[in-house]
Formats: C-alpha cells, sequence, structure tokens
C-alpha cells in the first residue's frame, strides 16, 4: 500500500518540530514504562521486598530492548496496552518477569510517563518562548524612536513607535512566560498509588509498614528526577492539570494569534512584511503578491489551539469518582495535538521575528498624511499663546481639516491641511513655524523610554536567567 493512501497529521508531516514529535513518540512513552518498572522494582528491592540485585541488573541491561511487534500482538490479544508491555519486557528479562509492575496499576506507569512527557513539552516551548522575545527585544530595540502612526478601532490615532508596539507583542510573550513558569514549579508526579490511591497493595507488601509505603514513593520519584509527587489521587493524576496546561499553551496561541494580525495588516499597508524567499510563490494566479503566509498559517494553527482546553475542560468535569476510562483515547490525541500545535506556531514566529522587513520610508508617509491632523491642537496653542482667540481658532482649523479630509477621501489627493494653515492669515503667528511644531518627536510622547525601560526592568532578567536557551531558529518547511 502506498503510504499517500493513509491520512496523514499534518502537524507531523508539514508542521511541528521532530524534537516535539519525538516528545510524544512511542518509544519515549514505553522507554518511560520501563524507567519506572526499573525505578519502582530497584526501590522495592532496597526497602526489603524479595527482589535480587539480578533481577534489577537484567532489568536494566533490557531497558530499551523493546520488540513493539510483540507488545503490539500481546495487546491485540489482551486488549491492555499496560500489560502487553510487561509481557513484552518480561520475555527479555525472563529473571525479573515475576517482579516486573509489582504492587502497581497501569496508571504507575501511563500517568507518570505522561506527566513527564508534558514536562519535557513544556521545556521545550518554554526554550521557544524566550527566544522570540530574544528576538522582539532586539527588534523593539532597533526600532525604539521610528514614529509610526498608533491605531485604536483600526482608524489612525496618536503616533507610537514601531519599537513601542514591539513591547506589546513582548509583554504578552512575558505574561505566556509568567504562567508557563509557574505551571513548571507546580509541577508533580502521579507518584506511588496503587489502584484506587489507597497504597493498599504497597501496605500489603510492606506488611503494613505505611513508613516504607512512603519511603517507595519518595524513592521512586527521585529516580525519576523529581521531587513532589501529588498528596492524594485516585487511579490518576488529577485531570485538571491537563486543563491547566492547555490553558497556558491557549495563551501562547493567543499571543501569537494577535502577532500575526498585527503583521498582516502592516504588510497590507507596506510598512512591516514578514520574510519573504526569492523564489517563493505568493499566488498560482497573481505572480506579482507577496501573502503573509507564515503569518495566515500562524492564526490558523492558532485558531485550532484556542478549541482545545475546552476538551479537556470537559474531560476533569466527567472523571467519575476515582477514574473513567473515557479519557483515554481522547487525551492521547488531545494532549500531543496541542504541544505540536504550539511548537508549530513558536516555530513560525522564531521565523517571522527575526526576518521581519521595514520600510521606513512608507511608515513616514503614512506619518505625514495623518500628523497635520494631529497637531491642530497642538497649532491651535502656538496661535493663543501669541494671542489669537482659542474658539475662533478651534472652528476655523475645523473648517480647514474638513475640507482637507473631503479632498483626500474623494478626490484622492494628498493632505494639503498645512498649505491651507499658511495661506490662512488667522494662524500668521505659526507661519513659517509648523516644520517645526509637526517634529514627529514631539508626538511620541515616551515610547522610546517605556521600551529601554520595559525591556531593562522586565524582559532582561528573564533572558539573562535563560541565556542558555536563546538561539532558537524557526525552521519553516513548507
Amino acid at each position: 500500500m502506498s503510504d499517500k493512501v493513509l491520512y496523514e497529521n499534518p502537524l507531523n508531516t508539514r508542521y511541528a518540530s521532530v524534537e516535539m514529535q519525538k516528545n510524544f513518540g512511542d518509544e519515549k512513552r514505553f522507554r518511560l514504562w520501563r524507567k519506572l518498572w526499573i525505578a519502582l522494582a530497584e526501590s522495592e528491592m532496597e526497602l526489603g521486598l524479595n527482589i535480587t540485585k539480578e533481577q534489577v541488573d537484567e532489568l536494566k541491561a533490557h531497558a530499551e530492548d523493546i520488540d513493539y511487534e510483540k507488545a503490539a500482538q500481546y495487546e491485540r490479544e489482551v486488549r491492555h496496552d499496560v500489560m502487553a508491555h510487561v509481557r513484552a519486557y518480561g520475555d527479555v528479562a525472563p529473571h525479573a518477569k515475576g517482579i516486573i509492575h509489582l504492587g502497581a496499576t497501569s496508571c504507575f506507569v501511563d500517568c507518570n510517563s505522561e506527566l513527564l512527557i508534558l514536562r519535557d513539552g513544556l521545556l521545550i516551548l518554554q526554550r521557544k518562548l524566550v527566544s522570540v522575545m530574544d528576538k522582539l527585544k532586539k527588534f523593539a530595540l532597533e526600532y525604539k524612536s521610528l514614529p509610526t502612526l498608533g491605531f485604536t478601532h483600526l482608524q489612525p490615532a496618536q503616533l507610537t513607535t514601531v519599537g513601542k508596539r514591539a513591547t506589546l507583542w513582548l509583554q504578552d510573550l512575558m505574561m505566556d512566560y509568567e504562567n508557563l513558569s509557574h505551571l513548571l514549579s507546580c509541577f508533580k508526579l502521579r507518584g506511588v498509588k496503587g489502584t484506587t490511591g489507597t497504597q493498599a497493595s504497597f501496605l500489603d507488601l510492606f506488611e503494613g509498614d505505611s513508613q516504607k509505603v512512603k519511603l517507595l514513593e519518595q524513592k521512586v520519584a527521585e529516580k525519576m528526577g523529581c521531587a513532589r509527587v501529588y498528596g492524594v489521587t485516585g487511579q490518576t493524576y488529577p485531570r485538571k492539570f491537563d486543563y491547566n496546561v492547555l490553558c497556558v499553551l491557549s495563551q501562547i496561541a493567543q499571543s501569537a494569534y494577535k502577532f500575526s494580525n498585527d503583521i498582516r495588516i502592516l504588510q497590507n499597508m507596506k510598512e512591516i512584511e514578514e520574510p519573504f524567499e526569492k523564489s517563493q510563490i505568493g499566488s498560482s494566479a497573481m505572480a506579482y503578491k507577496r501573502n503573509p503566509m507564515r503569518c495566515e498559517r500562524m492564526g490558523s494553527l492558532a485558531r485550532y489551539m484556542l478549541t482545545l482546553p475546552m476538551n479537556s475542560a470537559i474531560t476533569a468535569s466527567t472523571q467519575w469518582f476515582e477514574r473513567s476510562l473515557d479519557d483515554s483515547a481522547n487525551r492521547r490525541i488531545v494532549n500531543a495535538q496541542a504541544f505540536l500545535t504550539v511548537d508549530a506556531v513558536l516555530n513560525l514566529y522564531l521565523n517571522v521575528s527575526e526576518n521581519l522587513v521595514v520600510y521606513k520610508k512608507t511608515i513616514a508617509k503614512h506619518v505625514a498624511a495623518e500628523l497635520p491632523f494631529m497637531a491642530t491642537e497642538n497649532i491651535i496653542m502656538e496661535c493663543v499663546k501669541a494671542g489669537g482667540d482659542r474658539q475662533e481658532l478651534h472652528e476655523r482649523i475645523r473648517v480647514l481639516s474638513q475640507e482637507a479630509a473631503r479632498m483626500v477621501k474623494q478626490e484622492g489627493k494628498e493632505n494639503d491641511l498645512l498649505k491651507r494653515i499658511e495661506k490662512d492669515e488667522l494662524f500668521a503667528a505659526v507661519h513659517g513655524k509648523l516644520k517645526g511644531i509637526l517634529d514627529t518627536k514631539k508626538f511620541i510622547g515616551r515610547a522610546p523610554e517605556q521600551t529601554t525601560e520595559f525591556i531593562r526592568r522586565e524582559i532582561d532578567p528573564i533572558l539573562k536567567k535563560h541565556k542558555d536557551l536563546l538561539g532558537e531558529t524557526g525552521d519553516v518547511r513548507v
């Protein structure tokens, strides 16, 4: 059968990194299962159960000797993935076969491995997130003093700067970073809890010695590189954790979506463009087009991510008592696809943010077209200082402004408000001074200072903390 006959997830074939795909791949999951079985057996041995060092050594020697075909065959027979892998492990470690998974329920390996996979996925995203922040920081500082039209309601408002606008994108990502970091700081393993979370099976194994049961859980967690476990669970770790994770991923997607839309609008205005490669085709029909493909893809993927937390919310809400299995098939899909989606979004964000093209002259042209309207109050004030009547000046400049606007909108001409003012004797006090009054630096407020202060106080400490993570680049495969 051709490999093109069957559906393949485009997150794998087109968008997500190999690194994130491997993080959610079967090989990592099943190797974690074996690592957990080794940690359990070794800890049980250390606490006095009838397990030999030779059995533990045999488990370690065959930890990566996984016969996937045999495991799949067993699963078709027993309809149970964990027991299928217990059998496959026992086949290659026959002397340890009888002590694999001793006292544990399936969720010992399933839940603890899933948590470790989610944690590692978050660490991958954190690395990419701070690298995007680093690239936006550099962009913001480079253009901190470049005046540009600010917009409210998508209508020209007061001026800002290109760099100051970039700090808004940067601040969104900073909030995402803070939420992701908090999630990592709260990370816990499910631990060694037994079938309904009571640890009854382990208490039996240790003949009622509660202290040894607690030590067992502590030892296993430490061997898996974790300091904390949930104090209480049912059979599974709390599914609300999945919801918390997907909410953070959704927030990253929201930030990227906002950025991508801003760039798409700016590209329409021909002020800022995403990268466009020499041989890239913008349209199959219109050869002249430079479509914002990367940003459009960012938005498309981000939109999908925004829908996923609700799915996890429903799963968390419908776990009956100690657990229900209707979460399993759902979570296999949702958790992995959420991470693959945000990974793809951040890959695009990295690519776009490090290759933005700024057209300064077009930006200046747009500023010049609107600045006369914005400067009307300044012009009035200068004339009042020279003895003019504010109300009379206000009425006259209102009439002149509307006439200039009519010429722009109805006749497609340039904004000639300044010429009209120069010819009007009522504004004689500013004749010859308009160029100075309309100096764009007088209309950007503290935008340059805000940019540098924000980066110094809030962004630099994050980047300094994670300096070893910086330097990621965005690979856009298609």
